[in-house]
């Protein structure tokens, strides 16, 4: 664990193959700070995300229309987003489209959409008016 504990809540996303989740986030600037063989701990941008192997009943992810997603809601999505070649170069081929480009959004949030292990939706924003600009 790094010197300054994320704090508020965090995700637990269950994978149907685990090994293939962790390079998936290692793509998104994440990396791996603890846990075991069947749950990994992965820290990035300020915030975690935990990763679980799926099993069967509550944790089973369907093949298709998966239920989970993980918002990532971080001030740096204007840092993220002056990098975005570098990002994008990493995850263009996963970006949501049509529209899934990092742009304000009529709800007010200036965020991306990613699509990730088992059809896992990873959103990436921060409120519109907390933007310069925005």
């Amino acid at each position: 664990m790094s010197d300054t504990e994320p704090t508020g809540a965090f995700a637990v996303v269950p994978s149907n193959e685990l090994a293939s989740a962790i390079p998936f986030w290692e793509r998104l600037g994440f990396s791996r700070t603890g846990g075991e063989d069947e749950y990994v701990i992965m820290e990035g941008w300020g915030c975690e995300v935990h990763l679980t192997q799926a099993g069967g009943g509550a944790w089973g992810v369907p093949a298709e229309n998966n239920p989970f997603g993980v918002f990532i809601r971080t001030p740096q999505v204007e840092e993220i987003a002056a990098r975005v070649e570098e990002i994008a170069a990493r995850v263009d081929d996963l970006v949501i489209r049509p529209g899934g480009m990092l742009r304000h959004r009529e709800w007010g949030m200036y965020e991306v959409g990613i699509s990730g292990p088992d059809n896992l939706l990873v959103q990436i924003g921060w409120p519109s008016s907390l933007i310069k600009g925005g």
